[in-house]
């Protein structure tokens, strides 16, 4: 009788870890999708300044978020523009990349980057220091001193 219930928890304890390590493995390897707005650039989302204006290279102990997008949506793309908390000021922004993916033939970005501008859409830097889509061409007359400064265009 011992020798039973002995050799059937062995068999059990196996079996059971056998189950917990397979309940492991598939909750590893889910991946949970997110829906296409949360991973655009919407209110308090963290963005990286791309441009060398004084405002968004000196370093501070928050990074810059958004608390505004000037569309209908509430969901900024590339193009929109956007109002950024930066630095204890307010100061408006065009976005120039997200990590979202976008329509065909249209570049996936690492990061969320901005270039500041004033409230004429003149950008604030001199230069912008990664490379920037060629979809902001089609807008040229809003944008056309953005493309002017930026050094590379994808």
């Amino acid at each position: 009788m011992r020798l039973v219930t002995r050799i059937s928890m062995a068999f059990l304890s196996r079996r059971l870890g056998l189950l917990l390590t397979q309940v492991n493995r598939v909750v590893e390897q889910r991946h949970f999708s997110i829906s296409g707005a949360c991973s655009a650039i919407q209110k308090l989302t963290r963005v990286r300044v791309v441009d060398n204006s004084a405002l968004g290279n000196t370093p501070y102990h928050r990074p810059p978020k958004c608390i505004h997008v000037y569309n209908k949506t509430g969901v900024g793309k590339v193009g929109d523009k956007i109002l950024l908390a930066i630095k204890g000021e307010k100061k408006k922004a065009l976005i120039v990349g997200h990590r979202m993916p976008g329509p065909c033939m249209m570049p996936r970005f690492d990061s969320n980057n901005v270039v500041l501008i004033e409230d004429n859409g003149n950008p604030t830097g001199t230069r912008i220091k990664t490379p920037i889509p060629l979809i902001l061409r089609k807008r040229e007359g809003e944008f056309s001193k953005v493309l002017a400064i930026a050094q590379h265009l994808v």
